[in-house]
């Protein structure tokens, strides 16, 4: 079997996702190529596990303070260039096409009328789960930014729909973990306003990954560039985790066992829908600002949730390798069978209903 997969690639935990699933198509019988867009070329890094793979320009949003800036963003768009990419995408010689929220690889397919399977957190939405109200406009910019026939989404419940819990890939690396040090990730945030919250925190070590300031060490916060091997560690040393709202990091965070504190994206639909959703679960403490106060009271007051998520990846693999043709809904149930319901909480697969929500973001 031979698979064209598309990744969005602003961020990293679409490309953390792919990783994990590059890891599990090893040994089964399928070739795989790559396709990423939504940052420039020279700002991937680790991207041995897909080989030979190709970058389109593709869509992404642009983030100031904290907010998403909707000018900005269309003013970065080139819709020219991604209708040409669309349109040059040779999708011949394939016998499956796959997206995780990829844009060219899914209105490819979508153009040439051959089936596409969507892969990840953001398909989840296409379900009866936790979101934002208000905003129609980012509501239909996120289901039709990369349309599929067949959803794969994953989420931190399945809110009685068949989706997937959410996939990591399996690390064996043991860390001594320390009580009193805080991982901090904050892309979309002013880096300077963050360094003077945390500066005025004390008893606590950050550390703090970030593009715009020196790496060093600045009184209680260590400042750390971007980079896989030294994110993980230090995600595997933090009891604790400041960070937005997106799906991966907070995922892989539960799955570790650390107090969170999750701040959507101001504007940005969809981590507006996940903070939604952690304050509805009660895995993750949120916010819909951050001050050194927030902070100091969310480190001691907040919780710590461990939620063992099965081997999703590997699961997916052999659902594809078997010609994606299966029972989504079996493929659900098998997998959730294996987590630890939630206390409080009385979904089952198959019971969905209206949320009631304790706060608005």
């Amino acid at each position: 079997m031979k698979i064209l997969y598309g990744v969005q690639g602003t961020g990293n935990g679409h490309i953390t996702r792919a990783r994990a699933m590059a890891d599990a198509f090893e040994g089964l019988d399928i070739e795989v190529d790559y396709v990423f867009s939504g940052r420039e070329e020279k700002d991937y890094f680790d991207m041995e596990a897909f080989g030979n793979y190709r970058t389109f320009k593709g869509l992404s949003f642009v983030a100031r303070d904290g907010k998403l800036d909707l000018f900005a963003t269309c003013r970065k768009a080139s819709l020219l260039t991604l209708r040409k990419d669309i349109k040059r995408l040779d999708l011949d010689g394939y016998d499956l096409i796959i997206t995780d929220y990829e844009p060219v690889v899914a209105w490819a397919a979508k153009r040439k009328g051959i089936r596409c399977i969507g892969f990840g957190h953001q398909y989840a939405f296409n379900y009866n789960v936790p979101k934002h109200k208000g905003d129609k406009l980012g509501a239909w910019i996120m289901s039709n930014f990369a349309p599929v026939n067949v959803s794969l989404g994953a989420h931190w419940h399945h809110f009685g729909n068949p989706i997937l819990p959410p996939l990591m890939q399996e690390k064996d690396t043991q860390y001594s973990v320390s009580e009193k040090d805080v991982l901090v990730y904050l892309p979309f945030e002013n880096s300077e306003e963050v360094m003077d919250w945390l500066e005025h925190i004390p008893g606590y070590h950050f550390r703090f990954h970030c593009n715009d300031i020196e790496p060093g060490i600045y009184d209680n916060v260590t400042v750390y560039p971007f980079s896989r091997g030294g994110f993980h560690k230090n995600l595997g040393e933090c009891r604790s985790v400041l960070c937005n709202a997106g799906f991966e990091l907070n995922s892989e965070a539960l799955m570790l066992g650390r107090r969170i504190l999750a701040k959507p994206l101001k504007g940005q639909i969809e981590q507006h829908s996940n903070a939604l959703a952690l304050d509805l679960l009660g895995i993750a403490s949120t916010t819909s600002y951050l001050s050194n106060t927030v902070i100091r009271k969310w480190l001691q007051e907040g919780s710590v949730v461990k939620i063992d998520y099965p081997d999703v990846a590997s699961a997916v693999a052999k659902w594809i390798c078997n010609g994606a043709e299966g029972s989504i809904e079996e493929l659900s149930r098998s997998l959730w069978d294996q987590v630890s319901p939630i206390p409080g909480l009385d979904f089952g697969l198959g019971d969905t209903g209206e949320f009631k929500l304790a706060k608005a973001y």
